[in-house]
């Protein structure tokens, strides 16, 4: 490519003598996903902690419906996944490491990558979204640099992208795949090991890690049940677990804490292999006169 990389300055040209000035359009979605990936860098976050409290927040301050939420998760979830690939890219769209780059500017980039990368948004929508996100967060001065950064991404897709920054395969199979498939270097060292066998596999297994989770649901024992947990959201919104008998899938993305069910305590979000991990504890013989159990699991995702 004869494009040269863009310059990784935190402040852009002037404004213009004669531009009208524009207060910035504040995004209420975008702006939640930017607050989200902020807080997993900033703090460390557990990106499944943080973003329902966000999504509870702007749902109670009104104006926010099922289908922002189910943008600003796949946003943040999007850009969460995509990130070793994306960091990547925008390296070769700048003029210096990305370590120099102000991370809530490369958080913003990111977004605009995901969105001009891993979604359906049209290119024109993603670019200017993200540029006026970037008004209000970082400044005008910084979004004109992200605006250039951005449009120098958009010339190419994904897979031409690939083809430029990843290694090839022969030459580092490791470090190809840690930037295709979007994991960093050691875990895929780790799987492969674990895994043995040719590249197949350990592609598959990398390839199915980066898809898309559901969102499963458990009716809770004594408080409903999968049938009255089903008939509650409709067929268009759910539908029944695969292994589980207390089981319910959402087919919309979005906020699981607005399905009344979940608001309520009579349904949970569980997926389907936790659940039959209690299902067999709970159906396990016992010697004694035992009758109660305790539920010690770390967590989060620690069990």
């Amino acid at each position: 490519m004869n494009d040269q990389p863009v310059a990784a300055t935190d402040s852009g040209p002037r404004r213009g003598k004669g531009r009208p000035h524009r207060a910035p359009r504040k995004d209420p979605v975008r702006v939640l996903a930017f607050d989200a990936l902020r807080a997993v860098d900033e703090r460390d976050a557990y990106a499944n902690l943080v973003l329902p409290a966000l999504l509870r927040e702007a749902r109670e301050k009104g104006g926010f419906d099922a289908r922002d939420a189910a943008l600003a998760t796949e946003l943040v979830y999007g850009t969460l996944r995509g990130r070793g690939t994306y960091d990547a890219i925008i390296a070769a769209c700048v003029d210096r490491p990305l370590r120099e780059v102000d991370p809530p500017v490369l958080d913003v980039l990111s977004l605009g990558a995901h969105q001009l990368l891993g979604t359906r948004i049209p290119t024109h929508a993603a670019v200017s979204a993200t540029v006026e996100l970037a008004r209000v967060v970082l400044g005008d001065g910084r979004s004109r640099f992200v605006n250039a950064v951005l449009r120098r991404i958009s010339r190419n897709d994904l897979d031409a992208w690939l083809a430029e920054v990843a290694p090839p395969f022969e030459d580092d199979p490791e470090e190809h795949l840690s930037v295709v498939h979007s994991h960093p270097r050691w875990v895929v060292s780790a799987l492969w090991d674990s895994l043995g066998g040719p590249r197949g596999g350990i592609e598959d297994l990398l390839t199915a890690d980066n898809e898309r989770p559901e969102v499963t649901l458990v009716a809770r024992p004594g408080r409903t049940d999968a049938g009255a947990l089903l008939d509650s959201l409709g067929e268009e919104r759910a539908l029944p677990g695969r292994w589980s008998p207390y089981a319910v899938r959402l087919t919309e993305g979005g906020e699981p804490g607005a399905v009344p069910a979940v608001r309520d305590g009579e349904a949970g979000v569980q997926d389907e292999g936790s659940q039959l991990v209690a299902l067999a504890l709970a159906k396990a013989p016992v010697e004694g006169r035992d009758a109660l159990w305790l539920d010690a699991c770390a967590g989060p995702g620690g069990k």
